[in-house]
């Protein structure tokens, strides 16, 4: 790990060092080509399984699923939400993988250090990560394990460059007598982490509801969404680049002449706009009151409607709104840092139907550009989708999954071979694999 973040150390500072010669006004590339309305995979086909329709050619085994016996003694813990995949070097693929569990609910046994334990919590605390070790090869599990424990309700989270996790609490409980410390944080895991590390909130990084965490390679600022109904989009810019611990300073969105980007009363953004925006800093942000996106609303941050999964790509990054939009079925950001001048903003997609694109969650990037959205409808008979996004904004259904719970996680390989995927609950992790059309290109 010290020496993976040695090595993001000097290519960042070379980063900067590069950018102020060139003098650009914005970084990185722009969409790739737009593909033709229903350039996608193709129908999709029952699973005979009842578990993922997929589209023909493509298929799918289960990694890991709940109440397996783990390496570790204990078990594999329900609720699987957000994971990131890492190449550990050696022969091996690293899946880390969040739990949402919440106070109280099975911890699948797990033991050892616990982040609520100073005055030992009276209630087990059950959120955190488990870790499971692939071999790229064959996709074989050679263990799995707890990396994490003595959380609440870890969510989603983020790769960093530096080959570490960034887990999110979406709880922001207080002491009440069974619990002990307030949450709300973000833990740190890193992927070679070989048991369950120390627990050590990333204080600076703000006391809220989080969701999800992306960071710019270029510059180590980590970009940070909150699933409320009025939320804010954060970034932490870190005194250290690659050492969150140690300090750092949180801002909030603020976009030119909009207020509110969640079109739910009257149409502030239509998709296609960009909009510049700037940053202020927050204070108090430790919030014990659990104001932080209040008080940054009144000196004058955007609003969204629960900021989601959010991932990094070349010089931009995308982030869901899950309620966002005129029909409130969702809405898909892009975000284009400039570390010269304004940043940019545009509502890259807004769904106006259900049939097409629900309440669209986690997401990451996959090597032609095309997003891969994790569905997580309401609904009493859901109908979640794994959906794809072309680079010109139109949505297509890569995978339907079949059984009454949410896709969640989706991330793609080092090698850009293999999807990998949870079913949230109960839990289990799949890896899809098929003729991706970047491997024949």
């Amino acid at each position: 790990m010290q020496a993976d973040r040695r090595q993001f150390l000097r290519a960042t500072a070379s980063a900067f060092a590069a950018l102020s010669a060139s003098a650009c006004a914005t970084r990185g590339g722009g969409a790739a080509t737009p593909l033709p309305l229903g350039a996608d995979y193709g129908a999709l086909v029952p699973d005979p399984a009842g578990i993922l329709d997929l589209p023909r050619g493509f298929s799918y085994r289960v990694l890991s699923s709940l109440g397996e016996a783990m390496d570790d003694g204990g078990t594999v813990p329900d609720k699987a939400d957000g994971m990131g995949c890492f190449d550990l070097g050696n022969g091996e693929w690293a899946l880390v993988r969040n739990h949402e569990l919440r106070a109280e609910e099975d911890t699948g046994g797990a033991t050892g250090p616990a982040f609520d334990t100073m005055a030992r919590s009276l209630v087990p605390l059950a959120g955190g990560t488990t870790t499971i070790v692939l071999d790229p090869a064959t996709l074989n599990v050679k263990r799995q394990y707890r990396s994490l424990a003595g959380t609440i309700r870890n969510c989603a989270g983020g790769v960093t460059p530096w080959g570490s996790w960034l887990t999110c609490e979406e709880d922001v409980s207080t002491p009440n007598g069974n619990i002990n410390k307030s949450h709300g944080w973000v833990f740190e895991v890193p992927a070679n982490a070989e048991r369950q590390v120390d627990p050590l909130p990333i204080t600076a990084m703000g006391r809220f509801n989080h969701e999800a965490a992306c960071v710019d390679p270029a510059t180590g600022i980590v970009y940070m969404t909150e699933d409320r109904n009025d939320s804010l989009l954060y970034r932490y810019i870190p005194t250290h680049a690659g050492e969150l611990a140690r300090g750092g300073t949180l801002q909030a969105l603020v976009l030119n002449g909009v207020a509110d980007t969640r079109n739910w009363d009257g149409v502030a953004m239509q998709v296609g706009d960009l909009v510049q925006g700037r940053w202020i800093t927050l204070d108090n942000v430790e919030s014990p009151e659990d104001d932080l996106r209040q008080r940054g609303a009144e000196m004058g941050a955007a609003l969204f409607a629960r900021g989601e999964g959010i991932w990094m790509g070349d010089g931009e990054f995308f982030f869901t709104a899950t309620s966002g939009g005129a029909a409130k079925e969702g809405q898909i950001f892009r975000m284009r840092p400039n570390i010269h001048g304004a940043d940019v903003l545009e509502l890259f997609y807004e769904s106006s139907d259900r049939e097409v694109y629900s309440f669209g969650d986690n997401l990451t990037i996959a090597p032609d550009g095309h997003l891969i959205v994790c569905e997580d409808q309401y609904t009493e008979t859901v109908d979640n989708h794994l959906r794809g996004v072309t680079p010109s904004g139109e949505a297509y259904a890569f995978a339907r999954l079949r059984i009454q719970t949410e896709p969640a996680g989706a991330c793609f390989s080092p090698d850009g071979r293999t999807l990998f995927v949870n079913a949230y609950s109960p839990t289990r992790t799949l890896a899809i694999t098929g003729p991706w059309k970047w491997l024949n290109s």
